[in-house]
């Protein structure tokens, strides 16, 4: 973990090295991926490397909410954490054991062709009322 000492009202080390804190030479990290080392902030934010997305596992999506919108259905809303959702999918609603399919998918009020882990979707599906789920 970087330690890099800031200054958010006036701005140093925040994104280039600042002249006002002489003691502070840089920070480093060693990691199994590599080295890294920076003067500022923005330079450790950089390195922080992305979490792996597994993929390949299946579609694991808890829901955080369902909502009931007129001329468009039951969209349930939640964080895709493994798999790929998609239109088209079959998914099965846990506990309540509720098959169905995929109508479409949207994140910020933009359609998706694909939902990935880390995704925050709203998804549209067939014949299932806000109740059920």
């Amino acid at each position: 973990v970087a330690f890099v000492p800031i200054s958010g009202w006036h701005g140093d080390n925040m994104l280039e090295a600042s002249t006002k804190m002489p003691w502070f030479k840089g920070w480093a990290v060693d990691r199994k991926e590599g080295k890294a080392d920076g003067k500022c902030l923005i330079e450790a934010l950089d390195a922080i490397l992305p979490p792996a997305r597994p993929t390949d596992k299946p579609l694991r999506l808890p829901l955080q909410d369902v909502y009931k919108i007129g001329g468009i259905g039951t969209v349930p809303v939640g964080r895709v954490e493994t798999g790929i959702l998609k239109p088209g999918t079959i998914v099965v609603f846990a506990p309540a054991n509720i098959t169905t399919e995929v109508k479409s998918v949207e994140m910020h009020h933009e359609a998706l062709q694909e939902a990935v882990p880390g995704d925050n979707v709203g998804f549209n599906v067939k014949n299932v009322s806000v109740k059920e789920l």
